[in-house]
Formats: structure tokens, C-alpha cells, sequence
């Protein structure tokens, strides 16, 4: 006899990790500009019922229609709610599926060494958008970004990204410190980011599994994620500056 909880159960938790990997951004520039590169995975265009008569959204859904995209009207409460931004979506919404996108037990069974850049409440969408970017261009093979406590992904993020959001590994997690934990069990060094620290961050040596932690942008790394850390390490700077921005601080990393 068959268990038919068992069943629901398998069929939710394939959902759920489906729609994990499921970014919705909205506003007309966004929705085009994704529809518009073939290197994007789409799952389903929203439009608004109440849209006026516009060139670009003619050009949407003709694109949506040639690349096979599921098109659906809502009225303007249904989108708002599919957006979660009224005031900016522009009555078009669109799920894209962030393939690379994972959490820590999926990474792991596929990457045996890595070089990854953990945020540890990092607030400001552009600085995540530039880290994103820096990331994808360099040696990183993934981004810990914590769910909560810390900037999401949004167009502005996907904006300062330049598109390179959707080929950058991202592993998201509820409880950064746990997944630190994690992969220290794994046998990874953590290296946290501090202008206090007086080591210097190109005179390391780095093994085959190794996490940089980049902290908030004004209070710098928690003391719970710090705790963890293998070495505290420093970038050094000339002319009495203090600090770096966060993202030119992953950019430097990106590239050791």
C-alpha cells in the first residue's frame, strides 16, 4: 500500500526547491531586459489586465511567445501581490529561475574545494549588486548570502549586478552562522575582514577550502560570525583611510 502523505511530501519538497531558485522581479526596464537574454531561465510572465496599449509590452509578450514563456493576466491586486511592490512594478512581473542558486548541503555535494565570499549583514542593494559582480569575474565560486538581517535580491541589486546575477553562484541561508559550522565540518578556513587585524590579507595562506566573511557596512562583522573565524585578516591602506567600501573590499578578494 502506498503512503500517499509520503507522496505529498516528496511533491512539496520538489516544489519548494523549484520555487527557492525563483526570483521575481518587476518594473517594465527589468522584465524586458531579462525577457531579452537567452541566457535567462523564465518560468511565467505576469501581466496586469488594466496595462494600457504600450510598445514595450507588445514587445514582451511577443518575446515571451517566441521563446515558449507562459503568459498570465491579473488584475492589479493579484500582481501587487506576485510583485510584493505596487508602487513600482509597472503592471509586469516576471519569475526568473536563478539555476545556480542552492543551499550549503546541495553546494557541498557538488563542489569538493571552493573559494566563497560570505555577507554578514550587508545592507545596501547596490553594494550587493557590485560584490555579485566582482564575484563572477573573479576567483569565487560562490556568494553565502544570509534571508534575513541583510540586502535581498531586487532589481536595484540585479541592476548594479549587470546581469551577472544570473551566472553567479548564490547559496542562500536562514541561519549564517550554522552554515559556517557547517562548512568548517567541512574543513574550511574562515577568514573574517577587520581593519583592526594585523594581518595582512595577501601574506596568508589559503587552502582549498577556504570562506571570507565580509561584514555590515558600518558595524563590520557580528561577534557570533567572528567567533567562528579561523584569522581575522586586514587590507592595508596608505593616507590615513580607515576603510573600504564592502564591495571594493570583494573585489580585491575576488581576485587574490
Amino acid at each position: 500500500m502506498i503512503d500517499s502523505g509520503k507522496i505529498d511530501s516528496s511533491a512539496y519538497l520538489e516544489k519548494k526547491a523549484f520555487y527557492d531558485k525563483v526570483l521575481t522581479v518587476y518594473g517594465r526596464n527589468a522584465v524586458i531586459e531579462a525577457l531579452e537574454d537567452k541566457t535567462v531561465s523564465i518560468h511565467k510572465l505576469h501581466l496586469s489586465k488594466s496595462n494600457k496599449d504600450a510598445s514595450i509590452l507588445e514587445n514582451m509578450k511577443s518575446i515571451a511567445l517566441a521563446r515558449g514563456i507562459e503568459i498570465k493576466y491579473h488584475d492589479k491586486q493579484a500582481l501587487a501581490r506576485i510583485s510584493k511592490n505596487a508602487k513600482q512594478d509597472q503592471g509586469v512581473a516576471l519569475d526568473v529561475i536563478l539555476k545556480y542558486f542552492s543551499n550549503v548541503n546541495e553546494f557541498m555535494l557538488k563542489n569538493i574545494n571552493y573559494r566563497i565570499i560570505a555577507l554578514d549583514g550587508v545592507t545596501n542593494p547596490q553594494n550587493l549588486g557590485m560584490i555579485i559582480r566582482s564575484c563572477a569575474a573573479g576567483n569565487v565560486d560562490a556568494i553565502l548570502l544570509p534571508t534575513k538581517g541583510a540586502a535581498q535580491i531586487s532589481p536595484l541589486v540585479i541592476k548594479a549586478s549587470a546581469g551577472t546575477l544570473f551566472k553567479m553562484p548564490i547559496i542562500k541561508t536562514s541561519k549564517l552562522k550554522e552554515t559556517l559550522i557547517e562548512f568548517k565540518k567541512d574543513g574550511a578556513d574562515i577568514y573574517t575582514l577587520s581593519s583592526h587585524a594585523t594581518s595582512h590579507f595577501k601574506e596568508q595562506h589559503y587552502n582549498d577550502k577556504t570562506i571570507f566573511v565580509l561584514g555590515n557596512e558600518s558595524e563590520g562583522v557580528s561577534k557570533t560570525v567572528e567567533s567562528l573565524s579561523n584569522k581575522s585578516i586586514a587590507i592595508p591602506m596608505k593616507r590615513g583611510v580607515e576603510s573600504l567600501n564592502v564591495a571594493v573590499t570583494a573585489s580585491l578578494l575576488a581576485f587574490l
